[in-house]
């Protein structure tokens, strides 16, 4: 067992493990602050998340992976911990995203398509300008008349994340292309795509307060569509056209 707190988009939680490996893991996040809520993840728990993490392979037509107990704990954690955040106007969205200039652009699609190799171009066109700040899990908070993409220690099997909140200039949802194409989008049809990717919460007493926080990030965000290939190219033509919030 390990007893931890640590603090994302804002929130400390007080973590109950079952491993005493578990905190490591969230070693950027580690802070001494009062916790806001408690965590405490049972072998049940870990057990829930394999079935799940099947189901969904099963749904995106994966192959099926044995995950450790470990990396079930840690998913755990991060389901728990999202759906806490709902009270505090904060949701978890399916994206990778890199912040230039201090302003942060979101990528979400389909598992597959290339998010994590898109931002990686923004990394390279950007250099020193560019920060990741998540690579596959970040938390979107709402706070006054802004949305910040906050880094969260869930980041894909790269591990690039940030622990930092900058606020969010756009989200764009990719396809494959072979030329770089981008346009604004409304948000109508954004909306399939930000409900697909966005972490739908267990607790059905929750599903209004987590359905509103999505609609409200619809309305209240850039919204684009992109058709991109592998060039650097692809960087330039998506900043080029996100860093001027649309009229749509």
């Amino acid at each position: 067992m390990a007893d931890f707190a640590m603090k994302i988009a804002g929130c400390v939680a007080r973590i109950h493990s079952i491993f005493e490996s578990t905190p490591a893991f969230f070693s950027r996040y580690l802070t001494d602050l009062p916790a806001h809520f408690e965590i405490t993840v049972t072998q049940a728990d870990v057990d829930f998340e394999r079935q799940a993490h099947l189901q969904e392979a099963l749904e995106e037509g994966f192959r099926p992976r044995n995950f450790p107990d470990t990396f079930l704990e840690r998913a755990s954690i991060q389901r728990k911990f999202a759906e806490a955040l709902f009270d505090n106007d904060t949701l978890l969205l399916h994206g990778s995203t890199v912040a230039v200039d201090g302003k942060a652009y979101l990528f979400t699609a389909k598992s597959g398509t290339g998010k994590s190799t898109h931002t990686r171009l923004w990394c390279q066109r950007f250099g020193e300008r560019a920060v990741m700040v998540n690579d596959d899990k970040p938390f979107l908070k709402f706070t006054g008349d802004q949305v910040l993409a906050c880094g969260s220690p869930w980041s894909g099997k790269h591990g690039l994340d940030t622990n930092i909140c900058v606020p969010l200039q756009g989200i764009c949802i990719l396809e494959r292309g072979t030329e770089n194409r981008i346009r604004p989008i409304s948000p109508a049809e954004a909306m399939p795509m930000l409900l697909h990717q966005s972490q739908k919460p267990l607790n059905s007493a929750l599903l209004t307060k987590y359905q509103l926080l999505v609609e409200e990030l619809a309305q209240r965000t850039a919204l684009w569509h992109m058709e991109c290939n592998k060039d650097i190219s692809a960087a330039e033509t998506a900043y080029n056209a996100m860093k001027i919030r649309p009229e749509c």
